[in-house]
């Protein structure tokens, strides 16, 4: 019998938390002491947002990305509520918009300033008002712009239109009226055609989140959740809670069965709540305890046993709650696919701490940074409404890469392939040499053009677009550089470009004598018989 390895092969193995240093950490935040059991955390690759501790009334804090450091106490802070902010989410398709929720039963939608929040916020750009008791949660639509999604303790589910022209809404598109209790958490599927909620009943609702219509729900005894995520186009969902024994427990269901959990685990005898992480890129799964000061995470897989444990990272700190930078803020060039933003009340810091694949090259890792959801909706709010069901426009996290397509959440088909194939056939910037060379390993023959110069000409037409790259602005795609700054920058990514270019062409070198050595191998065998 062939003897099989224990261990799974997967290139997220070793994958390993890397805290940020002092210096990069956001220090004296008074962040909130509410009980509330939200992440009360949101980022983006522009801004971090963070619900504070106020008198009179309400508020959150919105700092730069860049703002790292310590933090002035006299800080200007958006402050519209009377009662205290339970909740707050940027907008995915809008760097500047966000939205908060509070105990005044109301929503507000804010329009943040490009260079920040320089004075004290009070006027809000939109108000949604129709609970009746305080708001506990929001969650944008995925897919759809301007669809916004709001529950309270009247245990209604609210869906809202923001592109109308009243600045006071008081009508909902629709009140979803399927929960006897206190919705604990809310997450759409990858199209936002279906909407799953925990609720304080301890039960997992699937719903229509068009028509309101309830699709599923548990009725399991051994397992009480208290939040639940979607797994990509997995088509399952996975659920933090507690056991009959009231071990801290995660459960992963079919989302067209909820009688039993296809797989559960039970954690610790903690009493902190779980907080899920999905990427769906990578498809790991992380999970992060209220309280705790570690993180553990995992791999999913679509068969048996699911759930595959990779390890954790421990850390002294405890948090309160959890910010997540969307996959487009991330730093590629340090193998970095997931970073958290740990709220520590204990010392009021904000610590960044990045997921690394430890990789020893320094060009892009295509393996590790499939297409992933950019910041472009696929449907407008109206066709939403309609009906229509889209998945998200998908972009590439290489860098000044403008690529973008739309994929069908429910296509397996990886759309790696046709970008490379789009991107090798233009390598704007490229000197005419390395485009020769290139082109001869890829079988292509082109005949070689005169010299051109390294910048494009200011004849040529030019985006005037600029695009957000790893939390920086891009602007290699822009007008031509006019400092000398603007110059040297471009230069050094020239440089750094063909660094890498010549890194590509040195280990097709390699593979090319290899394939020579084994034809001339097969040549001699075939000439000994």
């Amino acid at each position: 019998m062939t003897w099989r390895p224990q261990y799974r092969s997967s290139k997220y193995r070793h994958v390993f938390g890397k805290p940020a240093t002092k210096e990069n950490c956001y220090d004296g935040v008074p962040i909130t002491r509410s009980v509330h059991d939200n992440h009360l955390c949101t980022v983006n690759p522009r801004f971090i947002a963070v619900i504070t501790e106020c008198a009179g009334g309400g508020a959150f804090l919105v700092l730069s990305i860049n703002h790292t450091g310590k933090v002035d106490p006299h800080h200007p802070k958006v402050s519209g509520h009377r009662g205290n902010v339970l909740d707050i989410k940027w907008n995915p398709f809008n760097d500047f918009c966000i939205a908060s929720c509070s105990e005044d039963t109301t929503v507000k939608i804010w329009d943040i300033p490009e260079h920040g929040v320089l004075k004290n916020m009070t006027l809000a750009r939109k108000e949604l008002q129709g609970h009746s008791r305080r708001v506990g949660l929001i969650e944008w639509h995925p897919t759809a712009n301007n669809i916004i999604f709001s529950t309270g303790y009247d245990y209604q589910v609210m869906v809202w239109k923001l592109d109308v022209p009243e600045q006071v809404i008081k009508n909902p598109l629709r009140s979803i009226s399927v929960h006897s209790d206190v919705v604990l958490s809310m997450s759409f599927n990858t199209d936002g055609s279906r909407l799953a909620t925990s609720c304080k009943d301890k039960k997992i609702r699937v719903i229509d989140p068009r028509t309101g219509t309830l699709l599923q729900e548990t009725n399991c005894k051994s397992h009480k959740a208290s939040k639940v995520l979607f797994l990509g186009n997995l088509k399952m969902l996975l659920s933090t809670g507690n056991s009959r024994w009231n071990h801290r427990q995660i459960a992963l269901w079919d989302q067209e069965d909820l009688s039993q959990p296809c797989y559960s685990e039970d954690l610790d005898g903690s009493s902190g709540v779980l907080f899920p992480f999905y990427d769906p890129d990578t498809h790991m799964l992380y999970i992060a305890g209220k309280g705790d000061g570690n993180i553990r995470y995992y791999e999913i897989s679509p068969e048996k046993p699911y759930v595959h444990y990779l390890t954790e990272y421990r850390s002294l700190l405890p948090q309160k709650g959890m910010g997540v930078m969307p996959k487009r803020g991330l730093d590629v060039c340090s193998c970095e696919i997931f970073r958290f933003y740990k709220l520590v009340t204990i010392k009021s810091l904000i610590e960044p701490l990045s997921m690394i694949v430890p990789r020893r090259s320094e060009s892009y890792q295509e393996d590790i940074y499939p297409m992933t959801a950019g910041n472009k909706p696929s449907v407008t709010a109206d066709e939403w409404i309609a009906g229509l069901d889209k998945g998200p426009v998908m972009m590439s996290l290489r860098p000044g890469s403008k690529l973008e397509s739309y994929v069908d959440p429910g296509s397996e088909k990886d759309p790696i392939g046709s970008m490379e194939a789009q991107h090798s056939c233009s390598r704007p910037g490229l000197s005419p040499l390395i485009q020769e060379r290139l082109d001869a390993k890829e079988g292509n023959t082109r005949k070689l053009s005169p010299p051109t110069s390294l910048f494009p000409s200011t004849n040529e037409k030019s985006s005037s677009t600029t695009y957000v790259s790893n939390g920086q602005l891009d602007s290699t795609h822009c007008s031509p550089p006019k400092t000398e700054n603007e110059l040297r920058q471009m230069f050094y990514k020239q440089q750094e470009e063909i660094r890498r270019l010549k890194e590509q062409l040195n280990q097709k070198d390699v593979r090319i004598k290899q394939l020579e050595l084994e034809i001339k191998n097969v040549r001699n065998s075939q000439a000994n018989l």
